[in-house]
């Protein structure tokens, strides 16, 4: 779902602690971190099959999506003895609202673009972030944070020019989703300062978008669940969370820069899911569009 650093944000929602220097640890959040981002990348498959062969609209797929991970969460949670209380929970409200939203608007966007298109609109989160954290926190920028933000808009503006082929409604979409998602990242990081754990942060958002999702599912009617689409509707859910588990490991154990550029393979796994499984073509401005983005990003996680 990727991906500035966790220090700041989630798409790491878990907000682990600083990385081991040591060699081994940085190979091995190397390695989660490609894994992840493959996990992250097979999702946006199962998303996209399960509209396009089974016509599952997007609060449905939402929705089994946040499911699988609120009782797979829950049920562990409560078998460790965990203590579900919270004393913000107004600040646990607002962040899972931003992110339940969020995520509604990035899975349609998955619906009606390209793979490689809705990832990187997806990932234009690490710009938002940047942008807020000046505006809402004061932060002062640095050279590399002005040069990253700029490039990121210049790629959002090649990206999203208009065309006779392209949603344009849903590549704005995408990119509202992006700036929501950088307002929850940001949440996430006062939470984690605020004391309270990841795994209450993540239980509590995917709690919130069940209900929300639920609703709307509910209203819009489900589809039924069959032998046939089941395998595409566990997908969603299993892809979902190894690629939570596996990028929070990789921010644990990696260097925290090479972890949050490799994180970008995830629009390089969709270019390839795409092209092979989907027949998706994207002409040379779209890719500089992609490349410019994923530049962006990658300087954003350079402190």
């Amino acid at each position: 779902m990727t991906n500035p650093s966790p220090s700041s944000t989630p798409n790491s929602p878990d907000n682990p602690n600083s990385p081991n220097p040591n060699n081994q640890g940085s190979f091995f959040g190397s390695f989660y971190m490609v894994l992840a981002s493959l996990g992250f990348a097979l999702m946006l498959v199962f998303i996209k099959f399960s509209g396009q062969k089974f016509a599952m609209h997007t609060y449905e797929i939402t929705f089994w999506r946040v499911a699988f991970s609120l009782i797979v969460l829950g049920g562990y949670s409560w078998i460790k003895g965990r203590d579900f209380r919270t004393p913000y929970p107004k600040e646990h409200f607002w962040r899972s609202l931003a992110g339940s939203v969020a995520l509604l608007m990035n899975f349609y966007v998955v619906l009606h673009l390209p793979l490689a298109t809705a990832s990187t609109l997806q990932n234009t989160s690490a710009i938002f972030l940047g942008l807020l954290s000046v505006i809402i926190l004061k932060q002062k920028p640095t050279p590399i944070t002005w040069l990253s933000l700029i490039l990121g808009f210049v790629g959002v503006l090649i990206l999203l020019r208009p065309s006779a082929d392209g949603d344009i409604f849903a590549m704005i979409l995408g990119l509202v989703s992006g700036a929501i998602s950088g307002y929850a990242y940001l949440q996430v990081r006062e939470l984690s300062l605020l004391g309270e754990p990841a795994w209450r942060i993540v239980f509590y958002f995917s709690l919130l978008s069940t209900i929300i999702a639920g609703l709307l599912a509910l209203y819009f009617g489900f589809s039924p669940v069959t032998l046939s689409n089941l395998p595409y509707i566990i997908g969603i859910g299993v892809t979902a969370l190894l690629g939570q588990l596996l990028l929070t490991y990789a921010y644990q154990v990696g260097r925290k820069f090479v972890v949050a550029t490799l994180s970008y393979l995830g629009v390089v796994f969709a270019i390839l899911f795409g092209v092979w499984l989907f027949g998706e073509r994207l002409d040379w401005l779209s890719l500089l569009g992609i490349g410019v983005i994923v530049a962006s990003g990658m300087l954003s996680g350079k402190r």
